[in-house]
């Protein structure tokens, strides 16, 4: 039988927006196009890309996480909270937050290489006094009794298949395949939390957002959006999507 055939019905079905496989073209495009660059600049600052990290150049998520913080305007607005950052790739966004006053940072990323970029840029923008980073899958090895005011991840909201598997870590920085990510996010952050603190989550429209509203259902959660904005694509599109700050609370009783 013709294997296009036997696929799941909504992947054969879905938009080219929300395509699993369009983004993890762009991962192998990022990785090996020739002008990949070892420094770029981004909000007026110089950061380090290492080999096999997510490149904020190519994409405008990094920038528009930024701005949906409060950490990409001029000029930028103070932080006193303390923070954590899931999946911090290069290290951009939790450097940026200790750069506008986080007294405690703490960034977590699951690709070794990324945690050693994120160290860099920490080394070049002197916040290592505040910032540290760590080799975990979300919150696998925090400390339980650590707590942020702030628990932020800038998501890989595009879907896959429950039954992709994964032929890189850079590939985990495009596509969470049954959602499996996003269902521990949603279960575990909130618990994460300082009194009066908010785990929050960037999404997008080239995520499935009923199936994210299904998980926070079953894991006893609300997500309340508290930004929007909608920007094009960038260097491999010229749509436009939306992008999301979604906070996830627990559910009213």
């Amino acid at each position: 039988m013709n294997e296009a055939k036997t696929a799941p019905l909504r992947h054969s079905a879905e938009s080219t927006l929300q395509s699993y496989e369009r983004s993890l073209l762009r991962s192998h495009l990022s990785l090996t196009r020739q002008d990949r660059p070892r420094r770029f600049t981004l909000c007026g600052l110089e950061w380090d890309l290492h080999p096999e990290v997510f490149a904020p150049i190519y994409s405008p998520s990094t920038s528009v996480a930024l701005s949906l913080l409060g950490l990409g305007q001029d000029p930028v607005r103070p932080r006193s909270d303390t923070f954590l950052e899931i999946g911090s790739g290069t290290g951009v966004i939790a450097v940026a937050a200790a750069l506008a006053g986080s007294p405690r940072v703490l960034a977590t990323d699951v690709s070794p290489r990324a945690v050693a970029n994120t160290v860099a840029n920490a080394e070049r923008h002197q916040v290592t006094d505040r910032l540290r980073a760590v080799h975990s899958d979300l919150f696998a090895r925090i400390d339980e009794a650590e707590r942020f005011d702030t628990v932020f991840w800038s998501s890989n909201y595009v879907l896959g298949p429950d039954t992709y598997m994964y032929k890189s870590l850079h590939e985990q920085a495009y596509v969470d395949a049954g959602y499996r990510a996003h269902r521990r996010f949603v279960e575990q952050a909130p618990g994460r939390l300082a009194p009066g603190g908010s785990a929050l989550l960037h999404f997008s429209d080239r995520g499935d957002l009923p199936a994210l509203h299904r998980i926070a259902d079953d894991c006893g959660r609300e997500l309340r959006t508290l930004k929007s904005v909608r920007v094009r694509e960038g260097e491999y599109s010229e749509e436009f999507v939306e992008h999301m700050l979604i906070e996830v609370v627990a559910a009213s009783v």
